[in-house]
């Protein structure tokens, strides 16, 4: 999941508030400005972006208050993973951890896209909860797996997911759930920041930064470091971003162009012109093999599964 990085001191994973300010170039998506967290008890860490959307962390919002809303807004989640190739083996801790903690006590769809079907586990769900095996064929290259990601959620969401949910999140498979990840998370679109980066400047940033690629963002501007492991939004927010980053790639593909960190280097274009309305702490993508756990993260909610990279991306 990360690219190991010394975990920083600072409050919240981000560029400063001096450089955030100056990289703003879009709006949040909300109707109207995000709604501040109901509760928050933390002072040691960052809770508001720059454009004043949450950053949620424990300690910011109250779980029996959004569940109760969300319940009685009869609203769904779809969850998309992607277990192609040798990746279907983390799809039964996957499943078995979601089924623990991701959206407990709602409804809930799993969109498990794989080029083995029959490899899928069976996992006992719980009421309200399915899971629905999509075939797609699997490419050679580890880095196009994860670029054509963009394309096919995008294509789902025309399909079918905007008539089945009414969120989707967008998580990598080699990935557990150990702790809540609930409602909390939900708003019209959200990113993660990449803890690898957390507390670094933006400077450390790994944007693409050739001009060239529509992936760039020069050196002066960036407001956090999102990782493509974990984001979402509603339906159509989420088709928008998925199209804008495939169109994207085609293009740079077209030029002989392969974005730093493929996906995830257009994920972090498209969120600094399109403000997510709510970011993630690092407690929502964590690795505590490599980055330990220090003080600011109270929960560890969503974690790296330790794998021999080599051998997991072979034939």
């Amino acid at each position: 999941m990360t690219r190991p990085r010394a975990c920083g001191g600072s409050a919240g994973g981000a560029a400063s508030a001096g450089e955030a300010s100056g990289g703003q170039r879009g709006r949040p998506l909300a109707a109207q400005r995000p709604a501040l967290p109901l509760s928050c008890s933390r002072t040691d860490v960052l809770v508001l972006t720059p454009w004043l959307a949450p950053i949620v962390w424990e300690g910011t919002f109250d779980a029996r208050v959004l569940d109760e809303e969300f319940r009685l807004r009869n609203a769904s989640v779809g969850l998309t993973v992607f277990a192609l190739k040798k990746y279907v083996v983390f799809l039964k801790l996957f499943l078995e951890t979601a089924e623990q903690h991701f959206m407990a006590g709602h409804r809930v769809t799993y969109y498990v896209f794989t080029d083995r079907p029959a490899d899928v586990p069976r996992v006992p769900l719980a009421p309200g909860r399915r899971l629905e095996v999509l075939e797609v064929p699997a490419a050679a290259r580890w880095q196009d797996v994860s670029m054509g990601r963009m394309e096919t959620i995008g294509r789902f969401c025309a399909q079918r997911f905007q008539r089945e949910v009414d969120y989707l999140v967008c998580a990598d498979v080699d990935m557990r759930f150990a702790d809540r990840v609930g409602v909390e998370i939900l708003a019209p679109l959200f990113g993660a920041l990449h803890p690898g980066f957390y507390g670094a400047s933006r400077r450390a940033f790994t944007y693409e930064r050739r001009p060239q690629s529509r992936a760039y963002i020069p050196w002066d501007e960036g407001d956090f470091y999102y990782m493509g492991a974990f984001f979402g939004g509603s339906v159509a927010e989420v088709q928008r971003l998925t199209t804008a980053c495939h169109r994207a790639m085609a293009e740079d593909k077209a030029r002989g162009l392969e974005a730093v960190w493929h996906d995830e280097s257009h994920l972090n274009r498209y969120l600094l012109d399109h403000k997510p309305a709510k970011v993630l702490s690092p407690e929502y993508l964590w690795d505590e093999r490599l980055l330990g756990r220090p003080a600011v993260i109270k929960k560890m909610r969503f974690l790296a599964v330790p794998k021999n990279h080599q051998e997991i991306r072979g034939p």
